[in-house]
């Protein structure tokens, strides 16, 4: 996308066939949908030129909206925060048949809460405490959780959560970072320029984040609570020996409709 122009540029109100034709110049498959979206959005027609900008400059949609739409709830998602993925759904529709009221989740790499928010969602009653190392996300996550009584603290993976807390999750979510390296040049320009890149870079292999998670977890679950992570489909196999490896009983998840992989891990007993 080309960088954007002052809003001044563009003095009069933008009418519809306009504005879908400017998101379209611009890159935007669905110019039609976020035209829509960003119109209902707008308080004013300045305030509508100053979304268009935004999304024409390549702000991903959400963070110019302020909003996603994920697992059937409106999540926040403030300037920097990583977007969670449609597809990032499928760990909470795994997770969710694991709890009930009063259980203990833990969301890390928390990111906006949407994980955790999600699960709050499905299974009233039980009690979130989400963590990121980045403090912005912390704040946003904070925010969504609050109407279901969670909590989000900064901090790298458990550093920040109360040592009270250690063997009690029924599940632990973590989606972590799993894009190699080398292939985060190759990614959408949305999130390779507008989502900090400790969001989508795994290391070397991807996995290097996962392995930590799945050292930790088993001190953080309670006997029977599991683990879930996304992966790419490529390293499903890989990211289950780590956790076999971490003591876990692992297990490799796929969905077809929404290309989406997950491997778990329950601790035994």
């Amino acid at each position: 996308m080309a960088d954007a122009p002052r809003l001044s540029t563009y003095p009069e109100p933008v009418s519809s066939p306009d504005l879908v034709a400017r998101l379209r110049a611009a890159g935007c498959v669905f110019a039609e949908e976020e035209a829509a979206l960003l119109e209902a959005a707008a308080t004013s027609s300045a305030h509508l030129e100053e979304l268009v900008v935004r999304r024409v400059a390549g702000d991903p949609l959400e963070q110019v909206l302020g909003w996603v739409d994920f697992d059937g709830g409106r999540v926040t998602v403030d300037p920097g925060v990583f977007v969670p993925r449609q597809r990032t759904a499928y760990l909470v529709e795994l997770a969710a048949p694991l709890l009930r009221a009063g259980d203990t989740v833990l969301d890390l790499c928390c990111g906006s809460g949407a994980l955790g928010l999600a699960l709050a969602r499905r299974v009233p009653g039980v009690v979130v405490h989400a963590a990121d190392i980045d403090p912005v996300a912390v704040a946003c996550a904070a925010r969504n959780l609050a109407p279901v009584g969670g909590t989000a603290l900064a901090g790298d993976l458990t550093d920040a959560l109360p040592a009270s807390l250690r063997g009690t999750a029924a599940v632990i979510v973590a989606n972590v970072p799993y894009v190699p390296s080398a292939a985060v040049a190759l990614m959408p320009p949305e999130s390779r320029d507008h989502e900090p890149r400790g969001t989508v870079d795994g290391g070397t292999d991807g996995l290097d984040l996962l392995r930590r998670v799945a050292t930790l977890a088993p001190a953080w679950l309670r006997p029977g609570g599991a683990l879930f992570s996304e992966v790419s489909l490529d390293q499903a196999a890989v990211a289950a020996d780590v956790f076999a490896a971490a003591g876990l009983l692992a297990a490799a998840h796929h969905d077809d409709e929404r290309e989406a992989t997950a491997v778990s891990g329950r601790l035994p007993g």
